[in-house]
C-alpha cells in the first residue's frame, strides 16, 4: 500500500489523540478536587494518550500531505478505532474491576453516542468519570456532523451530499467551504449544549448532573449519571419537556441552523425531511397514546409526557428512558423495534438509517411500480426540490442492504454465544443503528449490557463502530482494489 494514504491516517490519529489527551484533563482536575483517589489513574491515561498521539503525529509534521478520498477511508476508520480504545484508559485503569472489554465497550458506547452502559450503580460512580462518559458522547456528538459534512458525501451515502452545490469535488477550492461550514457548525453545537445546560439548571437540576446530561442531550447519546436513565427525573415535568425540546432540536440538521434564526425556521419548515421526520414522531406518539390510553393497555398509568419522551427519545437515538416501555405490551414492543431502524435527519447528531434515505427508499419503490404499469416512463426521484443523481440512490440502495446485513450477521453471531432471540436481535439493531437499550429484560431500559459475555461485547463494540462510520467506509476498506489503487 503506498505510504502516502496510510501516513495521512496515522497523522491524523495522532492529533485528535492528543487531542483527546487534553480533554482527559477536566476529568483530572474534577478528580483531584474531589479527592475520590483516581486522579493518579486518569493522569496517567491522558499521559499514555498524549505521548501514543505525538508518536504518531511528530513524523508526519513535515510531511505535505493531500488528502484524497481513498486516505480519507482509512484515516476516518483508524481515527474512531484509536479514540475508542484510548478513551477506555481511563475507565481501564480508575475502575480496574471493569477489565478491558469492559472499558472498551463503555469508550465505544461512548464516542459513538450510543448510550448502551456496562456500568451499574452509576450513582456510586465518581463525579471524574461521570463527566468522562458526557464528555465522550459531546466530543462524538461534534465529530458526526463533521463527517456527515466532509466525509460522506464521498461515499454518496450521506444526506449532507444533498445539500451541497459540488457533491465529488475535492479540490482545494471546496476545503475552505467545508472548513467554514464545519466551523459555523461547532459553535452551533456549543452554544446549543451551553443553553441546554443552563436550561437543565434554571429548572432546578443540580449544577453537575446539568453538565453532563445537557452534553449528552445535545449530542443525542444518553449517557445519564443514574441507573434509571432520565427516570430520575420523571417528575419534574419541565426537566422532561426541556429534554424533548433539545432531542428534537439536535435531531435536526444542523447545516439549516447556520442560515439565521430566520431562515433557519423558514428552511426547517420547507425541509422535506424536517416534516417527514416530526410526522414520524407524532404517528408513533399517536400509536403509543392509542394503545396505553384509549386502549387501556399494559402501563396505561403512564403519563402522556413519559409517552411523549421515550418516543422522542428513540427516533432521536438518544437512548434516554423514563419508564419501561418493555411493560407497554406486545404491539408497542414491536413498534419501538420498527423505530430502532429510522433514526432522525442526515446531518444531525443521532443514528440509525435516517429519515432522508427511508424517504428515497420510498422513492424508489413508487417509481418502480409506475415503471411496470409505464415501461418507457420517466421518473425522476426529487428531494427538496432537486433531482436525485442515479448514482446516489444505487448508493442508498447498497447501504440499506449493507445495514441489514451488518444488524444480521451480528445477531445470528449473539445468537450463537447463547443469547435468547430478543436480546441477540435487538442488541444487533440497537449497536449498529446508535440508539443505546435493546428490548427485554436484559438489555431494555431497566437493564444494561454487563450480563452479556464478553464476546458478545466485543461484537456490540464493533456494531457500534460500524454504524457510526455509516458503514460503507469500513466496507471500502474490505475490497482488493483499495489496497491495490
Amino acid at each position: 500500500m503506498p505510504r502516502r494514504r496510510y501516513s495521512p491516517a496515522l497523522f491524523l490519529s495522532g492529533a485528535l489523540l492528543c487531542l483527546l489527551a487534553l480533554l482527559m484533563m477536566p476529568p483530572v482536575l474534577l478528580s483531584y478536587f474531589d479527592g475520590d483517589g483516581h486522579t493518579a489513574a486518569l493522569g496517567q491515561a491522558a499521559a499514555l494518550t498524549l505521548g501514543a498521539g505525538l508518536f504518531l503525529f511528530l513524523p508526519g509534521l513535515r510531511q505535505d500531505f493531500r488528502l484524497k478520498p481513498q486516505s480519507l477511508f482509512l484515516a476516518t476508520t483508524s481515527t474512531w478505532t484509536a479514540l475508542a480504545l484510548f478513551a477506555a484508559l481511563p475507565f481501564y485503569l480508575g475502575r480496574p474491576e471493569l477489565g478491558a472489554v469492559n472499558a472498551i465497550f463503555e469508550a465505544a458506547s461512548g464516542i459513538t453516542t450510543t448510550g448502551s452502559t456496562i456500568i451499574t450503580h452509576l450513582e456510586a460512580l465518581p463525579r471524574s468519570l461521570k463527566l468522562w462518559r458526557a464528555m465522550l458522547q459531546w466530543l462524538g456528538g461534534v465529530g458526526i456532523i463533521v463527517i456527515g459534512i466532509a466525509i460522506l458525501p464521498f461515499l454518496r451515502v450521506g444526506g449532507m451530499r444533498l445539500f451541497q452545490t459540488e457533491s465529488s469535488d475535492w479540490s482545494d477550492k471546496a476545503l475552505p467551504r467545508t472548513n467554514r461550514m464545519a466551523g459555523g457548525i461547532g459553535l452551533v453545537y456549543l452554544g446549543m449544549t451551553a443553553l441546554c445546560v443552563g436550561t437543565y439548571a434554571l429548572f432546578g437540576m443540580a449544577p453537575f448532573d446539568a453538565l453532563c446530561h445537557g452534553m449528552t442531550t445535545v449530542a443525542t447519546g444518553g449517557f445519564a449519571n443514574y441507573d434509571a436513565s432520565f427516570g430520575a427525573f420523571g417528575q419534574q415535568p419541565a426537566l422532561l419537556l426541556t429534554a424533548c425540546l433539545f432531542m428534537l432540536a439536535s435531531a435536526l440538521p444542523f447545516s439549516l441552523y447556520l442560515r439565521g434564526v430566520r431562515s433557519a425556521l423558514r428552511n426547517l419548515l420547507r425541509d422535506q425531511q424536517v416534516r417527514t421526520f416530526f410526522l414520524l414522531v407524532l404517528l408513533f406518539y399517536g400509536a403509543f397514546v392509542l394503545l396505553l390510553k384509549v386502549g387501556g393497555g399494559p402501563s396505561a398509568d403512564s403519563s402522556w409526557l413519559w409517552i411523549f419522551f421515550n418516543t422522542v427519545s428513540i427516533l432521536t437515538t438518544t437512548g434516554y428512558a423514563v419508564s419501561d416501555y418493555n411493560s407497554w405490551g406486545q404491539t408497542a414492543v414491536m413498534l419501538f423495534f420498527f423505530a430502532l431502524f429510522i433514526g432522525a435527519c442526515s446531518g444531525s447528531t443521532s443514528g440509525s438509517m435516517k429519515v432522508f434515505r427511508l424517504q428515497l427508499g420510498f422513492a424508489v419503490l413508487t417509481n418502480q411500480l409506475k415503471r411496470l404499469v409505464h415501461p418507457r416512463g420517466l421518473f425522476p426521484v426529487r428531494f427538496n426540490g432537486r433531482r436525485v443523481p442515479e448514482e446516489v440512490l444505487h448508493s442508498v440502495t447498497g447501504f440499506a442492504f449493507f445495514f441489514m446485513a451488518t444488524i444480521g450477521v451480528i445477531a445470528l453471531a449473539l445468537s450463537a454465544l447463547g443469547l435468547d432471540f430478543l436480546t441477540a436481535l435487538s442488541g444487533a439493531a440497537t449497536a449498529v443503528a446508535n440508539v443505546g437499550p435493546g428490548l427485554g429484560s436484559t438489555i431494555g431500559p431497566s437493564g444494561n449490557f454487563s450480563t452479556l459475555p464478553d464476546a458478545a461485547k466485543g461484537l456490540l463494540t464493533l456494531g457500534m463502530l460500524l454504524g457510526r462510520l455509516e458503514i460503507m467506509t469500513v466496507m471500502v476498506l474490505l475490497t482488493p482494489s483499495y489496497w491495490r489503487g
